[in-house]
């Protein structure tokens, strides 16, 4: 029986991680954003007649309709199982792209994309990680987050190119209508798998815990309204902005920035940045299981802020290296992936299992008004001077302030309970 057992809590995992790398398509956005632009340059019947400055708008849209609707998708997935949710999320998510496959109407194109899209990776995203975390014990939380959450990062890997070829052979709507039925199969088929466990399961590891331990996690089991009573709560949800605003500014664009050095290769920067991406959330999850999260989450936002002063150099230079740019992407998406592992973690170590859902969809707003006003900032930005200079000033700024930040978190005691635990 507990061979079963363990079975699904694999099974729930990669099934999470599967579902992942169908939303991930959201990091992707650089590469149709290119094909809009070309568009618009080329003119003529059918063509996107949009404003340059508006191109990352239903990107921005995206992640921040995404980010609050991750508190009903929570509060759904609480309520109803992460199956249901997941499933609802499949089916917004094949919508929105199945509309924007038909037009080239800005305002279409962020109710498509934006809005309906970004809600239903809302719901899908919400419902991979809770059930994957309740097989485990609280030794392996940042593993096991960081592994669902991989997909995510690393879809942009295979949707890259294959969004980069599609474009190129069919055209953009094609690729969105491709897209759009891809996810509805993929997301519905895999959100059969996602299951809680039993009613009074224990994870192995956890059933020896003594009584303080068991009481520790009891009180843990905050609800949302406690939660956001709390100094933590606010100062997380600000930290979280800026990690994750500074690395959706350089996603959005990555594709752009290595045109000059890339040309019709620069998907390469993207594909190439998902792998960063999906590797800082399994290792900064594993390291901070260890060393803990508050000392990753240090670490990783000082990193960061010293690779947006490196970027002004790489990017800006008159002729930029491939090589550098690729290997820039790779670490800022590394830095960046940190937060989706670190963020799921925190919440539950802060505030436990039983709300999860909700409470990781409130914190998980600052993701989505971090990518908003990052994403929309450095696109206006780079249309008023030509650069992204100002973007990643700004970002450096913001970042040595997450630092300072961070340095005012309470270190947790989940070490001292994994010692109790083993001593058990």
């Amino acid at each position: 029986m507990s061979k079963k057992v363990k079975n699904k809590g694999w099974i729930v995992t990669f099934s999470g991680t599967g579902i992942n790398l169908a939303l991930g398509i959201l990091y992707t956005w650089s590469i149709f954003k290119g094909a809009i632009k070309q568009s618009i340059e080329a003119g003529g019947v059918g063509a996107f007649n949009w404003n340059l400055a508006s191109l990352n708008d239903p990107y921005a849209v995206c992640c921040l309709v995404f980010a609050f609707v991750m508190i009903l998708a929570g509060k759904c997935q609480d309520k109803f199982g992460p199956r249901l949710t997941a499933f609802v999320g499949g089916i917004l998510v094949g919508l929105g792209f199945i509309w924007i496959s038909q037009t080239t109407s800005y305002v279409a194109w962020i109710l498509g994309f934006g809005v309906l899209a970004g809600a239903g990776i809302g719901f899908g995203y919400s419902a991979a990680t809770p059930p994957a975390l309740k097989w485990f014990p609280p030794v392996k939380t940042g593993l096991i987050a960081g592994l669902v959450v991989s997909g995510f990062g690393l879809a942009s890997v295979y949707i890259a190119p294959v969004s980069q070829y599609l474009v190129n052979v069919w055209s953009l709507q094609s690729t969105m209508l491709f897209f759009g039925v891809a996810f509805v199969i993929a997301v519905c088929a895999l959100s059969m798998l996602l299951v809680n466990p039993p009613t009074g399961y224990v994870p192995k590891g956890v059933a020896k815990a003594s009584k303080a331990v068991s009481s520790m996690t009891a009180q843990g089991d905050a609800s949302p309204s406690t939660m956001m009573k709390t100094r933590t709560f606010y100062t997380i949800w600000f930290i979280y902005f800026i990690g994750a605003g500074a690395g959706l500014m350089v996603i959005s664009s990555v594709a752009g920035m290595a045109k000059k050095s890339m040309g019709d290769l620069a998907f390469l920067a993207v594909a190439i940045l998902a792998i960063g991406n999906a590797a800082g959330r399994i290792i900064a999850g594993v390291i901070s299981d260890k060393i803990g999260r508050r000392a990753t989450l240090i670490i990783m936002l000082t990193f960061q802020a010293i690779l947006m002063l490196i970027a002004i150099l790489v990017v800006g230079a008159e002729q930029s290296s491939a090589l550098l740019l690729v290997l820039l992407a790779t670490f800022i998406g590394f830095n960046y992936g940190t937060n989706l592992s670190l963020f799921p973690s925190l919440t539950k170590d802060n505030w436990g299992l039983k709300n999860f859902g909700i409470n990781y969809g409130i914190v998980f707003t600052a993701w989505g008004a971090g990518g908003f006003v990052m994403g929309r900032l450095s696109q206006m930005l780079f249309a008023k001077y030509g650069n992204y200079t100002s973007s990643f000033l700004t970002a450096c700024a913001l970042l040595i302030v997450g630092v300072i930040l961070t340095l005012t978190l309470k270190t947790h005691k989940t070490k001292a309970v994994t010692r109790k635990k083993k001593a058990a």
